[in-house]
This record gives C-alpha cells, sequence and structure tokens, in this order.
C-alpha cells in the first residue's frame, strides 16, 4: 500500500520512582498489537533528558515526515489513561536524569505560551469511553511542566499541531501493560479518524471556497 499513514509513537525512558516506566511498556505493547494494515508505526523511547530530547524531536517529525506523532509518559498521580490537550512553554524548573534544566525555563524563547492538538481531545475521549474497553479515559489540560510537558510542546510546535499527548498510570495501578496497550491502540485509531474526518471538512471548505471565488470572477468577466 502505497498510501499508508505514518504515525510515530513514543514512550519514555525510566526516572526517579519510576524503575520501569509504564510509557514504554504501553508503547511497545502498542507495537505488538498494531494499528492496522492502513498504518505504519514507528515506536521509540525517548530519554528523559531536556536536550536529548531538544534533538530527537525535530529529528523525528524531519525523518519520518508523519501525520500524527503521540507521545506516552507515566504519571504517578494518573488513575486513567489521560489525553492532555496542550503544551506549554515556560515553567520547567524541574531536573532532569542528567541533573539539567533549560536555563531560560522554556522550550522556545520565540514559541506562544500554549499550544492546543489540532484533535479535540473530549471528542476522542468521549468515543474510547463509550466503546466498552474496560479502560477509563479522561483529558487533562496541564501535562505537568516536566519532561513530558517539554516534549509535547516541541511537537506541537514543529508538528503545527499534529500531535498528541497521553498520559499513563504506572503498571497494575490499576491496569495491566495489555490494558494499556489496547487503550493506546483505541486512543491512536480514534484520533487518526478525526484528523482524516478534518482533512475531509477542510478540504471540502477548500473546493467550496475556490468554487465561489471561480463564480464571482465568471460574473465579473
Amino acid at each position: 500500500m502505497a498510501n499508508k499513514k505514518k504515525v510515530i509513537v513514543t514512550g519514555f525512558e525510566p526516572f526517579g520512582e519510576h524503575k520501569v516506566n509504564a510509557s514504554w511498556v504501553a508503547v511497545q505493547e502498542l507495537e505488538r498489537l498494531g494499528l492496522g494494515e492502513a498504518v505504519d508505526l514507528y515506536v521509540c523511547e525517548v530519554p528523559v533528558e531536556y536536550q536529548a530530547v531538544e534533538s530527537l524531536i525535530p529529528s523525528l517529525w524531519k525523518q519520518h515526515q508523519p501525520q500524527l506523532v503521540v507521545h506516552v509518559g507515566v504519571s504517578g498521580l494518573a488513575t486513567t489513561v489521560t489525553l492532555e490537550q496542550c503544551g506549554h512553554n515556560k515553567g520547567y524548573k524541574r531536573l532532569d536524569n542528567c541533573s539539567f534544566c533549560p536555563a531560560s525555563q522554556c522550550c522556545t524563547e520565540t514559541g506562544p505560551d500554549c499550544i492546543n492538538s489540532v484533535l479535540d481531545m473530549d471528542e476522542i475521549c468521549k468515543k474510547v469511553n463509550d466503546s466498552d474497553l474496560g479502560v477509563a479515559v479522561s483529558v487533562s489540560k496541564d501535562a505537568g511542566r516536566y519532561l513530558c510537558d517539554y516534549t509535547y510542546y516541541n511537537s506541537l510546535y514543529l508538528g503545527h499541531g499534529h500531535a498528541a499527548f497521553v498520559h499513563v498510570p504506572p503498571l497494575g495501578k490499576p491496569y495491566s501493560s495489555q490494558d494499556l496497550g489496547r487503550a493506546l491502540q483505541a486512543v491512536v485509531q480514534e484520533m487518526l479518524k478525526l484528523l482524516e474526518l478534518n482533512n475531509t471538512e477542510e478540504e471540502h471548505t477548500h473546493n467550496e471556497h475556490c468554487n465561489h471565488k471561480h463564480q464571482q470572477q465568471h460574473a465579473h468577466s
């Protein structure tokens, strides 16, 4: 199939009390399940380091030219699979795995304070929760001002909003790796459906606009 959709899904390496990072375990489970024949899925593990993220994220976008990038992170506070609507530019004071944090405490000096994903996370959340998956999904607007938020903002900035972030709870609290893999699969499939819908609507609006202009020119000629 020449017209495969390219999707990148990332998880994070262990950090702090997370000796096993549930996000990377869940992403590996998703890789095992796949996203169907029409999707070319690429997964990778992201270091919990600001400077590594700063070089890795642009190279992922440039090298793969994906339709969508989904970052997955673990949150010790989460009890549901949580879809993050936006990423934040400022407030990065927590030290990473190399005991480093950006001197500016922000992602990019020139960017807006907050960037929203083009995806409506409330809509995706509702679809997945209505599907009897057996894993609860919720929505958040605060990805935590650490490597998760930092990575998300960088991807949103580079990908013009065509990125998403999913927080998962630690393994067994309450979900198994299989549960989290299934949840990621359902979430990413809904994201792709919504992107497809958005693209169709945009094309429709663009065509209407072109037709309208053509009619106007015709009327004046």
